[in-house]
């Protein structure tokens, strides 16, 4: 796909859209659907998906239902599989997208870099590494995953064989009957290392900390039902419905604290271990020290049946250094490898703080946000008038869909972009409702499982605050922020 022509944007958009992931595709529609406009979206790549886009690693799919992990207002109704892998995640999106005729609206290879509110006009000035935009809203759609995270290992950098993050993957490098590495083990790991260790001559997995893995179940969608879903589309909303509250129901039931319903999640955990890994040692390396939920839980039926494979190893030993050759662990065990694979996960926090983000009064994002990330309903920051933001701070979920929150952010958005209609120059959110919302939340998270169930993880920032989860279900959730209550923001 090719870029539109820069001479077709406006001379002042309504709204800019930052991104062309699910967020910012769902905001584009609602928009259009709204009669909102001139309106445009900017992607940095090539094509649109953002995550979707981005992770194409052998493996890769979603952990969510397909019917519950799409746009209530875009359904599909002939997703392949229970879980959808991501060429047809990737698929569904740009189809999607040339369904609502957005792509006219799209300008790709166009980095969003900041922005400076003008109070003397009303309006935001954006820089892009394709030249400057004038919006009098934004509505950042840029997500917190699509900046890998590495690790910082002593000589990363000597490495002289291929080493990418699954993120970023290589697909010129073939590694069948290669010596690969991966290093980590959190969801995209789960899903790779099946996948390479079919291909892969040897492959070595260096482990720092083992997941909770669920049995996955998942299984091709017959095409007779797909039939069926688009013949009588209620059967499918019925089915949208049954898993959104099989998964909600987790969050009512006190899945976001140490709970009973803790104890017995680790049991079925534990029993899905214990039956595909008979070997004792082996189960010990594999089994958790710290409460299931403290970090993201992972559904896999190939993960441990791939541990077990011949040319597998397991390294539960720390890594001393990265070599020119390999990598070698704290008990001084040099690992000979051609290619090693970061399964690392993203730096979240810095997704959000690498722009240059300039407020009213000179305010700058990174400033605002010294004691950590923060916003109202995780959508608005104050000091920041007509700015946005989709899956912001605390909007992350660990139990049910994302796509259910960023419908919600979406509503709420739109309230705010019509009072700008309807005569506002400006909509900001009032400093005092935005205190109150985030210690409501940070006082929800202090004895959250996240805070109290012994790990640590990249939902927490380096103070070892939260504020990369929505401490409570998809309906509180939905009650709080679905509407934008006028009361909490300024009209100027």
């Amino acid at each position: 796909m090719t870029a539109p022509a820069t001479a077709s944007v406006p001379e002042t958009l309504e709204v800019l859209i930052v991104g062309a992931g699910f967020s910012g595709l769902a905001m584009a529609i609602r928009c259009r659907q709204a009669g909102i406009g001139p309106l445009r979206v900017i992607e940095k790549a090539a094509d649109i998906g953002g995550t979707w886009r981005e992770n194409t690693y052998p493996g890769a799919a979603c952990d969510v239902p397909s019917h519950l992990y799409s746009l209530s207002f875009a359904p599909k109704a002939d997703w392949s599989r229970m879980y959808a892998p991501q060429p047809e995640i990737q698929g569904y999106l740009r189809d999607t997208a040339e369904r609502h005729g957005l792509m006219p609206l799209i300008q790709l290879g166009t980095a969003f870099t900041g922005a400076t509110w003008d109070e003397a006009r009303a309006v935001w000035h954006v820089k892009t590494d394709r030249g400057p935009l004038t919006a009098r809203a934004i509505v950042s759609a840029m997500g917190g995953l699509h900046h890998p995270a590495y690790p910082d290992l002593p000589g990363r950098d000597a490495f002289t064989g291929p080493a990418f993050h699954t993120a970023a993957w290589d697909h010129a490098v073939d590694l069948a009957g290669k010596r690969v590495g991966v290093i980590g083990t959190g969801a995209s790991a789960v899903q790779v290392v099946p996948e390479l260790a079919k291909r892969a001559a040897h492959l070595t997995l260096f482990q720092r900390t083992p997941p909770w893995i669920m049995p996955k179940h998942d299984h091709a969608i017959p095409e007779a039902t797909q039939a069926r879903y688009r013949r009588l589309p209620f059967l499918r909303q019925l089915e949208r419905a049954r898993l959104f509250w099989l998964h909600e129901l987790r969050a009512l039931f006190g899945f976001t604290k140490v709970s009973k319903l803790t104890k017995q999640a680790e049991g079925l955990a534990r029993h899905h271990l214990a039956k595909a890994v008979p070997e004792r040692a082996l189960r010990a390396k594999l089994t958790p020290n710290y409460r299931l939920g403290c970090k993201r839980v992972l559904i896999s039926d190939e993960y441990y049946p791939a541990l077990q494979r011949p040319n597998v190893t397991l390294e539960t030993g720390d890594i001393a250094r990265i070599t020119e050759g390999g990598v070698t662990t704290a008990d001084g065990h040099a690992h000979a490898l051609d290619a090693i694979v970061y399964a690392t996960g993203f730096d979240v926090t810095g997704s959000f703080t690498r722009m240059d983000l300039v407020g009213r009064d000179g305010l700058r994002l990174t400033d605002a946000w010294a004691d950590g990330m923060g916003a109202y309903q995780g959508i608005t920051v104050a000091g920041f008038p007509n700015y946005f933001m989709l899956l912001g701070p605390n909007t992350g979920l660990g139990h049910n869909s994302i796509i259910s929150m960023i419908e919600v952010q979406a509503r709420h958005v739109l309230d705010c972009l019509e009072a700008l209609r309807k005569g506002a120059r400006a909509i900001e959110v009032r400093p005092e409702a935005q205190a109150r919302f985030l210690d409501r939340i940070q006082t929800r998270l202090a004895n959250s499982i996240w805070q109290t169930g012994g790990c640590r993880s990249w939902y927490l920032d380096a103070e070892g605050r939260n504020t990369t989860l929505w401490p409570d279900s998809v309906m509180a959730y939905r009650r709080s922020a679905r509407r934008a209550r006028m009361a909490d923001y300024r009209l100027g």
